[in-house]
């Protein structure tokens, strides 16, 4: 997907109708709406588990894993069921180490987009039973994305000799393994809960 590079007159444009609705009584949130459908349009998030560069899959991958850090952060004390609770210890675990060594790559730690603050709000605010259900649903989604994505980066990569590639083709190749096995094992547990 063809990013649109910002420019002076589209800055321009999008000051403008901010400025403008925000001075009109009543009118903030609608200008706050406006200003984020020019932002979005003008930087369009590309979700899709696709990536041809190292940095392409870093940028695609360190999203997902401080999002599944923090979420596992609180499953950890908060998830009642005992598969549950010893899933979030191990996601735990590989988000941290996943998230260490892209920080060290220099991969940027995005902003969380609208999805993962809708997720994060969902994990926060959901108990028991349902609590369960809803942070295994939301590992089982993110990590059929990461497989997704660490298989079509080494498709992609293949033959790329680069350092930068090598490193990060070492990084899918081990990922991929963890990211498949953690797809099993949240699709059991969510068996075991019923869903």
């Amino acid at each position: 997907m063809k990013s649109i590079e910002p420019t002076p007159r589209r800055d321009f444009f999008k000051k403008s109708i901010a400025s403008t609705m925000t001075l009109r009584a009543g009118m903030p949130l609608l200008a706050s709406l406006l200003t984020s459908l020019i932002s979005e349009a003008a930087n369009p998030v590309d979700d899709s588990p696709m990536a041809a560069t190292e940095k392409e899959f870093r940028q695609k991958v360190i999203g997902p894993a401080e999002l599944s850090l923090v979420t596992s952060q609180i499953a950890v004390g908060k998830a009642a069921n005992k598969y549950a609770k010893e899933f979030a210890g191990f996601e735990l675990e590989e988000a941290k180490a996943v998230t260490s060594v892209l920080k060290d790559l220099g991969t940027p730690v995005p902003a969380m987009n609208a999805k993962a603050q809708a997720t994060l709000t969902k994990i926060k605010t959901t108990t028991g039973a349902a609590f369960d259900k809803t942070y295994i649903q939301d590992q089982l989604e993110n990590h059929e994305f990461l497989r997704d994505l660490a298989q079509d980066y080494l498709t992609k990569s293949m033959g790329k000799t680069s350092p930068a590639e090598s490193q990060t083709r070492h990084l899918a190749t081990l990922a991929l393994a963890v990211f498949k096995e953690h797809v099993a094992l949240t699709k059991q547990i969510l068996g075991q809960l019923g869903s």
